[in-house]
């Protein structure tokens, strides 16, 4: 499609991820966004790039295309990035059995393994080793630290393939081949919208009209680890085992689950799981929550964050548990099994939405194969 024009709505992940894949294909590229940087759920994040949280099939392939885009673009553009892998920690015997078969079932396809406890000490120093039992070793998992790393990757198309970025631009009518901000508009062949929750504001009726919600997160980060100290890889407790998709492949997960429900029912019912991850500069960003509904409150819940840091305490040691932040984000979800909504509203405007909380995992992979599908 050589000198074909497109617009992209939105500088979040989901947006970058359009654009670069119409650049690469020859399109010339205008991205609006409404603030004058990326501040929704793109920065509001564990900056993970989380395969192991995909089931083995076309998303873990799409997980871990975008993994390979990340890779290519942080390194041409020198953004930090951090190929850590991951740990999940087991202390109970139904914890180590449902990593012990998420192995089994995946040892062919994926970089996973079962540690002992001493070798998983010798993979991170953060490991609570009280009880530890054993822990699930994925090599996969990679570390960006998104607030910082979704502005760079902006500059980054921008410079490369001359996207060209309209901030602080908010963009309130579509009628195609037309984009409009108050008495301004543009033109180009093909719209595509990609502004996370904001699509309601543009289309209330087809948001009213899909299956979809918004989920609301809490998350902190701690201090920078003194002296240099670093965790290795991300980190997460058995909690995480039942939110993500990926260890559905395990068949005593349903027991673990019923455990959980029993002893950690408030955690369920606030969808609470407990992971940590850590940035170049030794900050600790931990979380999160998971709240669903169209309106949330705009006021965090501190019995929320105590019980993310409650839990954190079971499975982590760090060197300074001193709170430097809080936060929430919202992003919207399909609610019927689908994992993004693409939808063309009219010919030659096309809706990209919808993915969950695994736009930072899937979007670049996602919009690649997206394209070259066409």
């Amino acid at each position: 499609m050589k000198n074909s024009s497109a617009i992209v709505i939105g500088a979040g992940i989901v947006g970058l991820a359009t654009a670069r894949a119409l650049a690469i294909r020859g399109y010339r590229v205008t991205v609006f966004e409404r603030n004058e940087r990326a501040v929704g759920a793109s920065i509001r994040n564990f900056g993970m790039v989380w395969p192991i949280g995909q089931q083995t099939g076309p998303l873990f392939e799409r997980a871990m295309l975008s993994r390979s885009i990340y890779k290519e673009v942080c390194t041409e553009a020198n953004i930090w990035h951090n190929e850590v892998g991951s740990l999940h920690l087991a202390y109970r015997d139904d914890e180590l059995q449902v990593m012990a078969e998420y192995v089994e079932a995946n040892k062919l396809y994926r970089d996973c393994a079962m540690l002992t406890p001493a070798q998983a000490l010798e993979k991170s120093p953060a490991v609570n080793q009280n009880g530890l039992k054993g822990a699930l070793w994925s090599g996969e998992e990679m570390i960006i630290e998104s607030r910082v790393a979704v502005g760079q990757i902006a500059a980054y198309l921008a410079e490369k393939y001359g996207v060209e970025f309209h901030w602080n631009t908010a963009i309130n009518k579509i009628e195609h081949p037309s984009v409009f901000s108050g008495d301004r508009s543009w033109q180009a062949d093909e719209i595509f919208v990609c502004s996370g929750a904001d699509f309601e504001t543009l289309y209330p009726a087809l948001f009213l009209e899909t299956n979809i919600t918004k989920c609301k997160l809490q998350m902190m980060r701690l201090v920078a680890q003194p002296d240099g100290w670093r965790i290795g890889p991300s980190l997460c407790g058995g909690l995480s085992m039942i939110h993500y998709p990926g260890f559905q492949v395990a068949p005593s997960l349903p027991a673990l689950r019923k455990r959980y429900e029993e002893q950690y029912g408030e955690y369920l019912k606030w969808g609470i799981h407990v992971m940590v991850s850590q940035n170049g500069g030794g900050e600790l960003t931990i979380g999160d929550s998971h709240e669903y509904g169209l309106v949330h409150d705009p006021f965090d819940k501190t019995f929320i964050n105590n019980l993310i840091t409650e839990y954190l305490h079971t499975f982590a040691n760090f060197k300074d548990w001193q709170l430097m932040q809080s936060w929430h984000g919202i992003y919207p979800k399909m609610m019927n099994g689908q994992t993004e909504l693409i939808v063309e509203t009219e010919p030659g405007v096309t809706v990209i939405n919808g993915l969950g909380g695994n736009g930072m995992t899937l979007s670049f992979g996602l919009c690649e194969q997206y394209f070259a599908s066409r």
